[in-house]
């Protein structure tokens, strides 16, 4: 990892502050949430993945692990299991108790 205030770095040096009193992850969420709001990202675009979190913005897996659940928490991104995180809410699921129960099957939960 290239020193702190080198060329490679000003990204992220400029988009997250380790000095202010706003945690990391609050200042991620709130740099994703803003791509999300303006349109950069679209409804089920994919998000950086933790990894590319982590080292675009030279932070811990927690901290892009934390960012991702605040903005699932306010219905922002949704997640499936190894594929990724998409802007938008988590899409429903079509009904299959009653295609299944016209069709003469018996359903149990």
């Amino acid at each position: 990892m290239a020193p702190w205030g080198t060329s490679a770095n000003v990204r992220n040096v400029a988009a997250l502050n380790p000095y202010s009193h706003v945690p990391l992850f609050e200042q991620l969420a709130e740099i994703l949430r803003g791509q999300i709001q303006s349109g950069e990202l679209r409804h089920l675009d994919p998000l950086p993945s933790e990894t590319s979190l982590v080292q675009q913005y030279e932070i811990s897996r927690d901290t892009a692990r934390r960012a991702m659940e605040a903005l699932r928490e306010e219905g922002l991104v949704f997640t499936v299991p190894h594929r990724g995180t998409f802007v938008g809410p988590r899409p429903e699921l079509p009904q299959v108790s009653p295609t299944l129960t016209r069709a003469g099957y018996q359903t149990t939960t």
